[in-house]
């Protein structure tokens, strides 16, 4: 017989073995007022192919939270391995949108919905807010996805709070 303990687990644990997950790194892009704003994220996930939904969590207490709810329509744009001076910038809670390509190199073309959509990005999902669940200090955001742009290179990893390339494929 197999006996279970209550576990007690800290935040700052918590966190620890979450990092231990390795992701890609985002950055959520919306249209507010004729301006880019962003925010990088790597909580971001497919949730289904029919329809074609994906998911971002969001920090309630991020500006782009406000932002995604007011305009229901964004862009994901997925790092290459270049980029990282790009995730960094739109990591910053101090960041401003009016100094990405000054700072950080990054530059937006718009898709016919004006949605930014990141030069150079790996891949780019246009996406239309479809749902809407709070989930403790975050908003879990699914959005249809109405386009898809994919371009070659390798992507931005991120793993136990440090960014990564890939290497070589295992056979």
């Amino acid at each position: 017989m197999v006996t279970i303990t209550e576990m007690s687990v800290t935040q700052a644990e918590f966190r620890k073995a979450m990092g231990s997950f390795a992701t890609g790194v985002t950055i959520i892009t919306v249209d507010f007022e004729d301006e880019v704003h962003g925010m990088t994220a790597n909580a971001f996930t497919s949730v289904s192919l029919d329809p074609m939904l994906v998911l971002v969590c969001v920090d309630r207490s991020a500006r782009t939270h406000a932002h995604l709810h007011a305009k229901k329509r964004f862009g994901v744009n997925v790092l290459a391995e270049h980029q990282r001076a790009i995730s960094e910038y739109y990591a910053r809670p101090e960041r401003t949108h009016e100094r990405a390509e000054q700072e950080a190199g990054a530059r937006f073309a718009r898709t016919a919905h004006g949605t930014p959509v990141l030069n150079d990005a790996l891949a780019y999902f246009e996406c239309r807010l479809h749902t809407v669940q709070d989930a403790g200090d975050h908003t879990i955001f699914i959005a249809e996805v109405e386009d898809v742009v994919l371009r070659e290179g390798q992507p931005l990893l991120f793993h136990r709070g440090k960014y990564h390339e890939i290497g070589d494929p295992l056979n």
